[in-house]
């Protein structure tokens, strides 16, 4: 009796054993000497990234700032990222957006939902934030070191990151 009840236990604790990965969430911040209105003038466009973001070549886009629109983005290595346009709130300076293909070349990353938001900074100025959820780029147990949680963080947190600095510094133009 007792080895069909460890029986029962094991294969009652294998599925809790074979979880997938876990959302991964990045967050990334800048506070920009421009009011609100200012920065959004040049960050707004769905289409306008590589006008901004220094690791960006070239977007091709359609179906403008609505909803439902797609992008597809060169990046400066030659690898491409398609997207689609989820939401987009002018009135809160906000659009948010989710990967449509992976694409490991470009980032390590099998899925990701974004979002890009500025708001009054505390002592003036705007705070941009671009912040989202994704998930690694091999969803398996054992992922290799290239594809796993901490390769998908660091790329996307860069990309993030580079784009903020970038935005500051067209807006600021220092």
């Amino acid at each position: 009796m007792r080895t069909v009840l460890a029986l029962i236990a094991i294969l009652l604790a294998a599925p809790a054993l074979a979880h997938g990965p876990t959302p991964i969430k990045v967050d990334e911040t800048i506070v920009i000497a421009a009011e609100p209105k200012a920065v959004w003038a040049v960050a707004a466009k769905f289409d306008g990234l590589a006008n901004w973001h220094p690791d960006v070549q070239s977007v091709k886009a359609k179906g403008g700032d609505a909803a439902g629109a797609e992008r597809e983005i060169t990046l400066k290595n030659g690898a491409m990222l398609k997207e689609g346009l989820d939401e987009y709130d002018p009135s809160a300076f906000k659009y948010s957006y989710r990967m449509s293909d992976p694409n490991l070349d470009a980032l390590p990353v099998s899925s990701y939902s974004v979002t890009f938001t500025i708001e009054p900074a505390a002592g003036g100025g705007s705070q941009v934030k671009w912040y989202g959820r994704l998930y690694r780029g091999d969803t398996s147990n054992e992922p290799p070191e290239n594809l796993n949680d901490d390769a998908a963080r660091t790329a996307m947190s860069t990309f993030l990151r580079n784009g903020l600095q970038g935005l500051k510094q067209k807006v600021e133009g220092k």
